[in-house]
């Protein structure tokens, strides 16, 4: 008998279309970026005016938002974070339900404009030992994540250490930074584009070599292969496999990492975990049974090799890839069903009044008559025929070479709303 309760399943969104599919595939609560004070500038990130619809789209179905605030705040930053946390306690009728915080400065600032606000402390924080989490409870944080170097033995010793009521949050998926605590210096080094205030270049996904400095331009030959060697490229972490062991250390949140990532990443990934958890607490026999159907699905996504990271010691050299920086990408995404409606309902006068279709804005290019496939949220994969489609004008067209059109197509199985789409590479 399981003793301890079910975890949150925390997945990232980097837009409002990524929120909705997380949602629907699965996650027990969603974190977003908005406009300012994330360490996720590239992302698409969210205005106001998505963000109010995202926590409304997710508070109906019974999901959390948590809302990124985990820069290390300089002077400039402040006075701005005073107004943004201010116009997200004002957001009615529905607010995050909390911040995602890193800087004692900004932590301040928070309590201050918003007292009554949930904060969960960021790992950029570098929560190591249980006397920082027990520093930051008394301060008022309800959640601490924990650093990615711990392992499960310490985050064991952090939960009898710490009050029953205070949650553990840590990554159980995604990229690696080879850095302490994602706090990492390469970029601003070498760019000027600071990591810590959301500008990542990701440096250490680039290829090196090594040159002694009264030889300038003299390249040792230090690589792996002819294409260089890749000496800070970590593979992904990846705990499909541990859910037990991660259950039995007291984490209360187990964390999605790839805010930068793309909707069908996040189904994937969502879409798995969830299906994890669940079997694990309906009976460990399920669990196991299912492992394999897992491990093949995590592998749809996008990823690096995979890899335990610090869970079960400290990694060694077979967790770092040398020979190249490129993802592993078995399918490509082509979209979302926004909706489904009889033909006579659509601007398609082509097709019998009956015929149901399926409208979606379109993310990559496939054809009428290529085999895609269906990816439902309880975990089905249906194969189908593209047996015609059409622009938004309701004109048959063959394929969709241009990203983001708006489709209506008919496919040889009708998807649902929120199914998404998908091809293999």
């Amino acid at each position: 008998m399981i003793q301890r309760k079910k975890p949150e399943l925390l997945i990232p969104a980097s837009s409002l279309e990524v929120l909705k599919t997380a949602v629907i595939f699965g996650a027990d609560a969603v974190y977003i970026g908005g406009e300012a004070f994330g360490l996720r500038a590239k992302a698409k990130n969210f205005s106001k005016e998505e963000m109010a619809e995202g926590i409304a789209f997710a508070h109906a179905r019974g999901v959390k938002v948590y809302v990124t605030a985990n820069i290390l705040a300089h002077n400039d930053d402040l006075e701005g974070a005073r107004e943004y946390f201010a116009e997200l306690k004002g957001m009615k009728p529905e607010t995050c339900d909390a911040l995602i915080i890193s800087d004692p400065g900004m932590f301040t600032i928070a309590k201050e404009v918003w007292p009554e606000v949930e904060i969960h402390i960021s790992t950029q924080a570098n929560n190591t030992n249980y006397q920082t989490y027990l520093f930051w409870w008394k301060l008022g944080a309800k959640r601490v994540v924990s650093a990615r170097e711990l392992s499960l033995e310490e985050i064991r010793t952090i939960r009898e250490k710490i009050p029953e009521e205070m949650e553990i949050e840590s990554f159980v998926h995604g990229a690696m930074c080879i850095s302490y605590s994602g706090r990492c210096l390469l970029s601003n080094y070498f760019t000027g584009r600071d990591a810590n205030q959301g500008a990542c270049t990701h440096p250490c996904r680039w290829k090196y070599a090594v040159v002694e400095e009264t030889r300038p331009g003299e390249y040792l030959p230090v690589y792996e292969n002819e294409r260089g060697t890749y000496i800070f490229n970590s593979k992904d972490l990846c705990m499909i496999e541990h859910i037990p062991e991660l259950v039995e250390a007291g984490i209360d949140s187990l964390k999605i990492e790839g805010r930068m990532k793309t909707a069908l990443y996040v189904a994937t990934v969502a879409r798995t975990y969830r299906k994890a958890i669940d079997d694990y607490f309906a009976s460990e026999e399920t669990y196991r049974n299912h492992m394999d159907w897992y491990k093949t699905e995590i592998s749809k996504c996008t990823y690096r090799q995979f890899t335990t990271g610090f869970y079960f010691g400290k990694p060694t050299n077979e967790t770092q890839i040398y020979d190249n920086n490129t993802y592993v990408n078995e399918y490509v995404y082509l979209g979302i069903v926004e909706e489904t409606a009889a033909a006579a309902h659509t601007p398609v006068t082509n097709e019998q009044a009956d015929t149901v279709l399926a409208r979606f804005e379109q993310r990559n290019k496939f054809s009428v008559g290529d085999t895609i496939e269906i990816m439902k949220p309880d975990g089905n994969n249906i194969p189908v025929k593209v047996e015609s489609m059409y622009n938004e004008e309701g004109e048959p067209v063959e394929s969709c070479p241009h990203s983001k059109q708006k489709l209506w197509i008919k496919l040889s199985e009708l998807p649902s709303q929120y199914d998404l789409l998908r091809v293999k590479a």
